[in-house]
């Protein structure tokens, strides 16, 4: 008889852990709060790394018929709109990490994950239906659905999210902190932006206390459009999806080059997104307790400098799967096996995320040295092969 996980969450984590679970021969019940999957319009990056989490689940034809894969990535000065720097993606990607750069609507990439695990015939979907609590008796996880129901399983993994409750039962370690940053999204068709204003590649504009990022999604046809400036969260940090003051982002752009603030005005609508994160992760035990491991962003949420928040996911559910298929250790020695993997390359990808937060956004002397530093040494700078190579998959000592 097979053994049972059960995941809370049903997000790109949740979904991921679902599959790479299943893939291990362990059956699955996955519990989503929300009466429907579905995920708020936003782009998503994958880098090399993550595309071949992907490729090994045999997805690679499905993320090809939505995503789209840009040839470079560009980046300029938000304030005189020249550019400072280029990495070449595209077939350069391929040659150097054996796949390529991806860039792909959220929701598509949830479906992605989504149709694959409906394939899974051990895989049991409940919608309008969380995790309220959890308990170790007798070598098995018991939980307390929202409906009042117990459940029992052989391990239990919270993959839900940033405001998880899974984590703040197995760690208390308090709620995400606000990281002083505010993210204006937008998706926009790309045929109803002027020629001029679409675009095939990656685009980071740098400027002073902000930066823009814009790049294809959905084979090309949309364009995702973030700006992200800081200032005071003002709105529910625990929503991502509020109405947004075009004015407000306007006023934050003043000053920022005429070819930055024409691409901004041909947006018709944005939503505003208060940005939240936790400290980069200390140990294993943050990650993995007894029969509970934290998976995704419940584990490791991190500021989107880095375009890698989707991608740990995955690698994650990946490093799951294989911890989970280690059939001659009990769950607890798999759970940590897979902590062990996993958090130092999640700690590492948080700490640079915020450093490069603060490079993106730097003031002064340090922005003159940063845009001198592109200008000479771009593609050196911009390319990260301890990202895009590695996967954390490395066996650590138990």
């Amino acid at each position: 008889m097979n053994k049972q996980v059960l995941i809370a969450g049903g997000g790109i984590g949740g979904l991921a852990a679902a599959l790479g679970a299943s893939r291990a021969g362990w059956d699955v019940r996955l519990y989503e709060r929300a009466g429907a999957f579905s995920e708020v319009g936003a782009g998503v990056q994958l880098g090399p790394n993550v595309v071949r989490r992907l490729q090994a689940w045999g997805l690679q034809r499905a993320l090809q018929s939505v995503a789209a894969f840009p040839e470079r990535l560009q980046v300029r000065s938000a304030l005189s709109g020249r550019e400072l720097a280029v990495l070449p993606l595209g077939a350069d990607a391929v040659q150097r990490y054996g796949a390529a750069y991806a860039t792909v609507h959220r929701a598509d990439l949830h479906g992605v994950l989504l149709a694959a695990v409906e394939t899974c015939e051990s895989v049991q979907l409940n919608l309008g239906l969380g995790i309220e609590r959890h308990a170790e008796a007798n070598g098995a996880i018991l939980v307390r659905t929202t409906r009042g129901k117990d459940v029992e399983g052989d391990a239990l993994i919270g993959a839900d999210g940033l405001w998880s409750h899974t984590r703040v039962q197995l760690l208390g370690d308090g709620p995400p902190r606000s990281t002083g940053h505010l993210a204006y999204r937008a998706i926009v068709p790309q045929r109803a932006l002027p020629k001029a204003l679409r675009t095939r590649q990656v685009t980071a504009w740098l400027g002073p206390r902000l930066h823009a990022v814009q790049y294809p999604v959905r084979r090309g046809e949309l364009q995702n459009i973030v700006v992200i400036v800081q200032g005071p969260a003002r709105q529910d940090l625990q929503s991502w999806d509020h109405a947004a003051n075009a004015a407000d982002l306007k006023g934050a752009l003043a000053g920022s080059c005429s070819a930055l603030q024409t691409l901004v005005r041909s947006v018709p609508a944005w939503r505003l997104w208060p940005l939240s994160d936790r400290p980069p992760v200390r140990s294993a035990a943050q990650m993995a307790q007894g029969l509970v491991a934290l998976l995704g962003d419940a584990a490791h949420p991190m500021r989107p400098y880095l375009a890698q928040g989707a991608g740990m996911a995955i690698e994650d559910a990946a490093q799951l799967q294989h911890a989970l298929a280690m059939h001659d250790l009990e769950v607890p020695l798999r759970l940590r096996r897979y902590a062990l993997n996993r958090w130092e390359r999640n700690a590492r990808v948080q700490a640079r995320s915020q450093r490069n937060g603060r490079i993106f956004h730097a003031t002064g002397p340090v922005r003159w040295g940063r845009d001198a530093a592109l200008r000479l040494l771009g593609p050196r700078l911009l390319d990260l092969p301890w990202l895009y190579r590695g996967d954390g998959s490395s066996a650590s000592s138990l």
